[in-house]
């Protein structure tokens, strides 16, 4: 993979994962606190441990990307580490649709209920780590990464807060109509 097209591709993922938590009532945290919607089964302790688990799964995940992208299971594949890339890509994408599916099952009984803006927050906070392990998974199977201080990460959530911005838009400063009611 061409190290331009890696680059776009990251930046489009980004401009996704960044617009989803505004653009869709579904979520994609388990939580250990109450969402308004859920039902309220189990005890605080069980909803801690749940949450817990599951932000395991998440930095399980992570370590799954910088595995299967970052090079450590195809190491000098030559001309087909670019086929091979797209392919772990792919298969990255197919786990994250999985591991993401299951909070949008879980959380929400019924009727999608609105998600308040902390948990958007926290959404949005969650794929800004995964995107960025998957660009550094990416710049290691490309070749030898840079080392990154902390202005590195505080210039990238800036730019994610900014790639965002549409959908915060959409979500919060977009008047909606409601459907009038009126006989014609």
């Amino acid at each position: 993979m061409d190290q331009s097209l890696a680059t776009w591709l990251l930046i489009l993922l980004a401009l996704v994962t960044a617009n989803l938590p505004f653009v869709s009532e579904r979520h994609f945290l388990l939580l250990p606190w109450y969402i308004p919607g859920k039902e309220r089964g189990g005890s605080v302790a069980v909803n801690w441990v749940i949450s817990v688990l599951f932000a395991a799964v998440l930095v399980g995940f992570g370590f799954i990307i910088d595995w299967l992208v970052g090079g450590l299971l195809f190491v000098g594949l030559g001309v087909a580490g670019g086929g091979v890339l797209l392919l772990s890509l792919s298969l990255v994408g197919l786990l994250a649709v999985l591991i993401f599916w299951v909070p949008g099952v879980c959380v929400v009984k019924g009727d999608a209920a609105h998600k308040p803006f902390v948990v958007r927050l926290a959404e949005l906070l969650v794929f800004y780590a995964l995107v960025g392990v998957l660009g550094f998974a990416i710049e290691s199977s490309l070749g030898n990464p840079f080392a990154k201080t902390w202005e590195f990460y505080a210039i990238t959530l800036c730019l994610f807060l900014v790639l965002a911005y549409p959908g915060f838009v959409y979500r919060y400063m977009m008047r909606r109509r409601k459907p009038s009611t009126s006989p014609v």
